[in-house]
């Protein structure tokens, strides 16, 4: 299915992202300083490729469908798990976003606790959550939907990608991937 085929693939960048973010903590942690541009370039990666771009194919093509044509099992998988881990996932990155701020007025070691704990309760909440749709979520509902469903979603998929915005989003936020993984000595693993 080609639209899953893209996810898994996204899949495959974010957790690139978020060994980057690790590497980040674990310097902060070894006494780097808070490079908040950095964070904040990781933050928008984030918000912008990994949530907007990514889960809003999920939540506009995939999910509702899996939610209206899968019955309850569908239904819980969908609202009751990863819906809910989005929206966590974006609470943990305004937190995050929120202690940097504080930390840049202030810098207190409360302040870079609380960068490191959102900045890394985004980044295990997300390899887990990610790990659950590629092994579970898409495979069930490769496997329940029916070929006229698939072939619609992949449809919109495909539109989608084909937009201008999407062709940017995908560059710019690739882009800054690239220049991280180099600087933290993350390896693709492909």
């Amino acid at each position: 299915m080609y639209a899953i085929d893209v996810m898994v693939e996204e899949h495959k960048n974010i957790n690139y992202m978020l060994r980057v973010i690790r590497e980040n903590c674990c310097g902060i942690l070894d006494g780097a300083p808070v490079d908040a541009d950095e964070h904040r370039k990781m933050i928008d990666f984030v918000r912008n490729y990994a949530d907007r771009y990514h889960h809003g194919k999920e939540e506009k093509f995939l999910f509702p469908v899996m939610e209206s044509k899968l019955g309850v099992p569908g239904q819980s998988l969908i609202r009751h798990g990863m819906l809910v881990e989005h929206d966590l996932g974006r609470a943990h990155v305004a937190d995050w976003e929120n202690a940097l701020e504080l930390y840049e007025k202030e810098p207190l070691a409360t302040h870079k606790l609380d960068i490191l704990t959102g900045a890394m309760g985004y980044a295990d909440l997300l390899q887990r959550h990610t790990e659950k749709e590629n092994n579970v979520v898409y495979p069930y509902g490769e496997e329940h939907l029916s070929v006229d469903d698939k072939t619609a979603i992949d449809m919109q998929a495909q539109e989608f990608e084909a937009l201008p915005e999407s062709k940017e989003v995908r560059e710019k936020h690739l882009m800054f991937l690239k220049e991280m993984m180099e600087k933290y000595g993350v390896e693709y693993s492909r």
